[in-house]
């Protein structure tokens, strides 16, 4: 049997429940997966919390990235055996299960150093901060804002911004300054003045922004910073990118998927990480049973780097 955490409806995380289910076999192209580890992202409790989605289709998929060993290989399946150590850069079905079943073509080999926490946060989590420093062209000699930079994608971005030669002005609380300048980066507090903050680090603006929350005052910063809107970046104020002439990234309503950008973004943060160049902080792990904390934990917002699931 396998278990698996799934949404018996809409609503908080108290819907989340546990469940054993029928060891899932693999079809042609398909290989079984031990989960080691999950990581976390706003966009699984996004399917299920009634905001974000109602439709019913939504509460079957979620739970995008795991790191885990091949357990069993199904047709037509190469360059896999089983024992192998992989990561899944996209998980069809349900991805909070101790199982899962994932298109061979999605996998990627786990490099040894490389932690299983670390390994299951690369897909979403590496992919966007690598997919948002391209889309608004970071380079060496600019200064670039960060916001939410202690979260699991800005801790990512401010490491390959800095190590693109970038000058990285972050934003985050208090608490996680001392945290943000051992990555790099110049802490900035978020709140009533930011924009004054910045400026006074940066009194003829930046080059670029990375908004990673989608707050008023991130948007409204940033361009009042940033001279070209090309160079402003959301992955979460879907409802105003547009409209704003920014560039939205991600899986929501118009983003841009980063289908060919991603997956080069994924393979350099591995690599950058087997070499122990950049690190990806855990805030906390939890079992497959505390999924429902781990959730509650990621809508509060107030975590430093990942949240991880471990079955």
């Amino acid at each position: 049997m396998t278990r698996v955490v799934v949404p018996r409806d809409f609503g908080s995380p108290d819907v989340l429940e546990l469940r054993d289910v029928p060891t899932p076999e693999p079809g042609p192209g398909e290989v079984r997966v031990g989960v080691r580890a999950i990581s976390v992202n706003p966009v699984d409790w996004y399917h299920y919390d009634g905001v974000h989605s109602d439709d019913p289709e939504d509460l079957l998929t979620f739970g995008y990235e795991v790191a885990g060993v091949v357990e069993a290989l199904g047709a037509d399946v190469s360059g896999w055996t089983v024992g192998d150590e992989v990561v899944a850069t996209e998980v069809p079905g349900n991805g909070y299960a101790d199982q899962v079943l994932v298109p061979a073509s999605a996998l990627l080999a786990k490099p040894a150093r490389v932690s299983w926490a670390a390994a299951a946060s690369v897909p979403v989590a590496g992919g966007t901060a690598y997919h948002a420093l391209e889309v608004v062209g970071v380079a060496a000699g600019d200064t670039v804002l960060v916001h939410g930079a202690a979260g699991g994608v800005g801790v990512l971005a401010v490491q390959l911004a800095a190590r693109r030669g970038a000058r990285v002005l972050a934003t985050a609380s208090p608490g996680n300054h001392d945290f943000l300048r051992s990555l790099g980066a110049e802490p900035v507090a978020y709140g009533d003045g930011l924009l004054d903050r910045v400026r006074a680090l940066a009194p003829d603006g930046v080059d670029a922004a990375l908004d990673l929350v989608g707050t008023q005052e991130a948007l409204d910063t940033s361009l009042a910073l940033v001279a070209d809107r090309d160079r402003v970046v959301t992955i979460a104020a879907f409802a105003v990118a547009t409209q704003l002439g920014i560039k939205l990234i991600g899986g929501g309503p118009d983003a841009d998927p980063g289908t060919e950008i991603r997956p080069v973004g994924q393979r350099e943060v591995l690599r950058l990480l087997d070499d122990g160049v950049i690190d990806i902080p855990v805030g906390r792990t939890y079992g497959l049973d505390e999924v429902a904390d781990a959730h509650r934990a990621s809508i509060g917002r107030h975590v430093r780097g990942k949240l991880v699931v471990v079955p």
